[in-house]
């Protein structure tokens, strides 16, 4: 069987030189010989090209979930999409972070989506903060989000303007027709947000279809 040209190498270095023919006329040491003289030992042979393997140097500088936005979370190893819709329920900002990101981590990318200022921000209990209800009324809206079990204060939402924030879960589920969005087979964070665009675009395109 073929090896690779440094095995053979070190192979051939390894090949002790013949000994002379001892006093009994037979290869080997002679008994006669200096006993003094130590035998060199030699350890099994390694066919491996590298002596000293590791990792290569790509694989040490590995980015793992800054780079495929994947994170643990209670539903496993997941990422979060986080959107921000108009009215009707259409898309104006994408925000792509691992499954056990905050939502308030993406808000301030969320708002910088160039867009008129929400009259009214309709928001889950992931987005009850201090800082964004203030920089909601700073930007001329009322924030309509739940408080969260543990907030001294609690603030009462009407039932009746919650209630049409159905109509960005309905986004999420159109956007999650996309099998490829639904799944995620995509490994890096750049293609899979590049899919949720795309889906996100043929929402709108629907939508203006319809219209």
């Amino acid at each position: 069987m073929a090896r690779s040209a440094g095995g053979v190498g070190r192979l051939e270095r390894r090949l002790a030189a013949i000994p002379p023919l001892g006093g009994k006329r037979r290869l080997g040491r002679d008994p006669g010989g200096a006993r003094g003289e130590r035998s060199i030992r030699y350890g099994p042979a390694n066919d491996r090209r590298d002596d000293h393997p590791g990792a290569s140097l790509r694989s040490r500088r590995k980015r793992g979930i800054q780079r495929n936005a994947l994170g643990r979370s209670r539903g496993g190893f997941s990422t979060k999409i986080n959107a921000r819709t108009n009215a009707d329920g259409l898309p104006i900002g994408v925000v792509i972070t691992p499954g056990q990101a905050h939502d308030v981590t993406a808000y301030d990318a969320l708002m910088a989506e160039v867009d008129a200022d929400p009259e009214q921000m309709l928001a889950d209990k992931g987005y009850d903060s201090d800082a964004i209800r203030q920089d909601i009324k700073d930007r001329g809206g009322e924030p309509a989000i739940p408080t969260k079990a543990n907030r001294k204060e609690q603030i009462i939402v009407k039932k009746a303007i919650y209630g049409l924030r159905n109509r960005i879960e309905r986004f999420f589920n159109r956007l999650k027709n996309s099998r490829r969005v639904a799944t995620r087979y995509d490994k890096l964070i750049e293609t899979f947000s590049a899919f949720v665009l795309l889906s996100s675009i043929r929402i709108w395109i629907r939508f203006v279809h319809a219209t």
